[in-house]
């Protein structure tokens, strides 16, 4: 069962989420989704701790029981959600994705950042997740496009993405503040067309004309 209230809660998302992968293609998967609540805060700072050199430089997560509050506050499920790649089996976190800067009307686009957690690195559990969020971010959000900025460097990330599907649009000097700098970023993209699936119908923000 997802858990997916706030301190004060979201349980209709939760229900959502529930819903779309219960079919019988995610039973596939090993992992499954679910969003992000307070009531991770220890699991998630832990594994944060024991992942600070698989994520640096390339990311800073939340540290602290204030930063995480804040990190859980940002996910309005409007603009934004946070979720947990969770192992099926076991419901341990493998990973967190989150859908950032959702914007609708003309664009139908958001930004995806991703990270999984040490002791299930190199398993592919991220590669599975984020396949998921595509799904979800696509169909059920209806989006149009997603895109993930990516410092150059960062080569596993990078085959990540190519692997899922996305595409090179470009690199945007000082794009995001990373660990104290303002750094480089590749921008990789993807969108309802380039998805076998698709296309689904458009959202009701979606002008007409």
């Amino acid at each position: 069962m997802i858990q997916g209230d706030r301190a004060g809660g979201s349980p209709e998302t939760a229900a959502e989420l529930e819903a779309f992968f219960a079919d019988e293609r995610t039973e596939r998967s090993r992992v499954v989704l679910r969003p992000i609540t307070y009531r991770d805060r220890d699991e998630f700072l832990g594994l944060v701790r024991a992942s600070v050199d698989l994520h640096h430089p390339w990311m800073s997560l939340p540290a602290t029981p204030e930063e995480f509050r804040s990190y859980v506050d940002r996910f309005d499920h409007v603009t934004g959600q946070g979720l947990l790649i969770c192992v099926r089996e076991t419901g341990a976190m493998a990973g967190v994705v989150n859908i950032n800067s959702i914007i609708r009307g003309r664009l139908q686009s958001a930004s995806v950042g991703y990270a999984a957690f040490a002791p299930f690195a190199g398993r592919g559990y991220l590669s599975e997740g984020l396949s998921l969020v595509l799904r979800y971010a696509f169909q059920r959000l209806r989006l149009h496009r997603l895109e993930a900025q990516i410092q150059p460097g960062n080569h596993a990330s990078i085959t990540l993405v190519r692997r899922l599907g996305f595409r090179y649009e470009g690199c945007s000097p000082e794009l995001l503040f990373i660990n104290g700098a303002w750094r480089d970023h590749e921008r990789w993209a993807i969108t309802t067309s380039m998805v076998g699936d698709g296309p689904w119908p458009p959202h009701p923000t979606l002008p007409l004309h």
